[in-house]
């Protein structure tokens, strides 16, 4: 894979994890309120969050597993092949099959997660459930040797991204749209955008002098 791919992949998945994001908490104001109250809490409203805060924000970590569970940046995994044969819950699976892994069914199944459908980041909070490839109930960075060579950039970008958006702006919808009313969308294909790009109006919440780079 060409170096340009590699940055363009990266790029594209990161953007997109963080719209879905903020499009969720603009339509949950109590979800955005929680989130808020943390980043006040921890960060205050004297500076911008840094990669060493993370740790320290657990509801954000949450809402990013949330996006990434419901919006996961490659919803079937590329083709692979069997390398031998195996058996998988009692299917014989025969050597040379191409096998297709369904992500958004894994993260939508009802014997794992309570109301799949549901956005709620609670459901993260005071458990163990890994990102990176080590718990076969969230996989969107896939697993083991074929799993995102990026990942561990990826969700430092999304993290970073998504806390310093929203300690950084107050977010609203416009012209009085109720939050019901935002469309939600998606295209379904190698990846999951929103089909029509998020619209929202933002207002700085900081002091002014931390805008000025």
């Amino acid at each position: 894979m060409r170096r340009e791919e590699l940055l363009a992949g990266g790029t594209e998945s990161s953007a997109m994890t963080v719209e879905w994001a903020i499009s969720k908490v603009v339509r949950k104001l109590e979800i955005l309120t929680k989130v808020t109250d943390e980043l006040d809490r921890v960060i205050g409203r004297e500076r911008w969050v840094e990669e060493s805060d993370m740790p320290n924000l657990p509801y954000i970590e949450a809402l990013m597993k949330e996006t990434m569970r419901l919006h996961p940046v490659a919803p079937i995994l590329v083709p692979r092949h069997a390398r031998e044969d195996c058996k998988v819950a009692g299917y014989d699976i025969k050597k040379g099959t191409q096998v297709l892994i369904n992500i958004w069914s894994i993260h939508m199944d009802t014997l794992i997660w309570e109301n799949p459908t549901e956005f709620n980041p609670e459901r993260f909070i005071g458990n163990d459930i890994d990102i990176k490839g080590q718990d076969f109930r969230l996989l969107p960075f896939r697993s083991a040797r074929r799993m995102c060579p990026g990942y561990a950039l990826g969700l430092k970008v999304i993290q970073s991204t998504l806390a310093n958006l929203l300690h950084g702006f107050n977010w609203k919808l416009p012209n009085n749209m109720k939050p019901e009313e935002l469309n939600m969308e998606e295209i379904f294909g190698l990846s999951s955008p929103r089909k029509y790009p998020l619209i929202v109006v933002v207002n700085p919440r900081l002091p002014l002098h931390l805008y000025n780079f």
